[in-house]
């Protein structure tokens, strides 16, 4: 395999991984094609790679800044604007974790963290039932978000060497 034909097939995996993680395949998709770049490369370029509209690949590489995975860079006597990944992928990782803690994590904390507080008769089955189930969820959403916590804030390899000795 040729490294044009590999790239497109990175390109096309990541997108499909990205779905599956429920982040807009193109937005994946620009952003593996950003990743395998080792330049900055314009709108014109992104669009022209990836077969994509100026507005599908504006909205996908604001939504791409959005998330902290990608930077506006401007060159000097130029108007074009240039756009870059990062391509450490712990830096990676923990952007794409604080972002879903972010949006998807401590929004449900939140709620959670009411519903723990309903009242109610302890010996009613219903009420038991709906409260023992959501404080076992609020007690593991809490747990998940100090791994995350921890995770945000380590070192690559201390987090896996930490991760690791748990399994041993």
């Amino acid at each position: 395999m040729e490294l044009p034909e590999a790239k497109q097939k990175f390109i096309e995996a990541w997108g499909k991984l990205g779905s599956e993680w429920g982040i807009n395949r193109t937005m994946a998709q620009v952003h593996a094609l950003l990743l395998v770049t080792p330049t900055e490369l314009t709108t014109e370029e992104i669009m022209e790679s990836l077969s994509i509209s100026r507005g599908n690949a504006n909205m996908t590489l604001r939504e791409l800044i959005g998330w902290g995975l990608v930077e506006k860079r401007h060159k000097a006597g130029e108007r074009k604007e240039y756009f870059f990944a990062d391509k450490d992928t712990w830096n990676i990782a923990r952007q794409v974790a604080k972002e879903r803690r972010k949006r998807e994590l401590e929004p449900v904390m939140k709620i959670l963290d009411e519903l723990v507080k309903v009242k109610g008769d302890s010996k009613d089955v219903n009420f038991a039932t709906f409260n023992k189930s959501v404080t076992d969820i609020n007690r593991m959403a809490k747990n998940v978000d100090r791994t995350l916590d921890t995770m945000l804030k380590a070192e690559e390899n201390w987090f896996w060497g930490s991760i690791f000795k748990m399994f041993k």
